[in-house]
C-alpha cells in the first residue's frame, strides 16, 4: 500500500494509522497526527481503490452504501498491511491507535469490527456503522473517540447513536464529541480528541 511513515521521538507511544477520507492521501492526516501526539510515529496511508480518481480505503454502491464484499476483503489487506509495516519500520504492532476521518473512518471501524486486539485505540472522526448483522469480537477497555456533526448531512445522528452503541456493548470505552458543523472536521473536534488521546495515552 501507497504510504509515508514518520518516526517518532518516543517509541513508547503508540504509532498512529492516519487514515485520509475520499479523496485524499496518505500525507492528509500527518498534521493531524502530530497535533494528537507529537512525540509518536506517524503511518499514514493511502486507500488501494478509486472512484472517479479519488482514494478510497474500499467500494461504495451508492452514497452510503457499501460494498461489503470489498470492504471485508480490504479490512484483511490493511490489517495484513500493519504486519508489513511494523516488521519493516520495527516500531510495536501491538501499539498502534488509528485516526480516521469519514472514509479513513469507516475502514478503521471495520478493523475494530473484525479483528480482536489489532488496535490499541481508536479515533473516529464522523464514522458510519461499517456492517450490520455480525458479532464483534470483545473489545473491553479499547478507548474510542468518535466526533460528529449533530447536523452532519453524510451520517445522521441515528447511525453514529448506533455505531456508538454497538462498540459500547462490546466493552469498548467509547467517548464522543457531537459539533454543530456537519462532516467536516472543526479545530473545536481536535481539541476535544487531543484532550482525549493524552487522558488515555499519555
Amino acid at each position: 500500500m501507497i504510504h509515508v511513515f514518520k518516526e517518532g521521538k518516543d517509541p513508547k507511544q503508540p504509532t498512529l494509522v492516519l487514515l485520509h477520507g475520499t479523496g485524499g492521501n496518505e500525507s492528509d492526516l500527518m498534521t493531524i497526527g502530530e497535533y494528537l501526539s507529537p512525540s509518536s510515529s506517524l503511518l499514514g496511508i493511502r486507500g488501494n481503490v478509486l472512484e472517479n480518481g479519488m482514494p478510497r480505503f474500499f467500494r461504495r454502491l451508492s452514497e452510503g452504501v457499501f460494498d461489503e464484499e470489498d470492504l471485508i476483503s480490504r479490512t484483511k489487506e490493511l490489517h495484513d498491511f500493519f504486519d508489513e509495516a511494523a516488521a519493516k519500520y520495527g516500531f510495536e504492532r501491538q501499539n498502534m491507535v488509528a485516526v480516521g476521518y469519514s472514509n479513513g473512518a469507516n475502514i478503521a471501524a471495520s478493523l475494530l469490527f473484525h479483528f480482536e486486539h489489532t488496535l490499541k485505540g481508536a479515533v473516529l472522526f464522523h464514522p458510519m456503522v461499517p456492517l450490520r448483522n455480525i458479532s464483534l469480537p470483545d473489545m473491553t477497555g479499547i478507548p474510542i473517540f468518535i466526533g460528529a456533526g449533530k447536523n452532519d448531512m453524510l451520517v445522521p445522528t441515528p447511525e453514529t447513536e448506533e455505531l456508538i452503541q454497538m462498540l459500547t456493548d462490546a466493552g469498548a470505552d467509547v467517548d464522543t464529541y457531537w459539533g454543530n458543523h456537519g462532516h467536516q472536521l472543526t479545530p473545536e473536534e481536535l481539541r476535544s480528541a487531543t484532550d482525549w488521546y493524552h487522558k488515555h495515552f499519555m
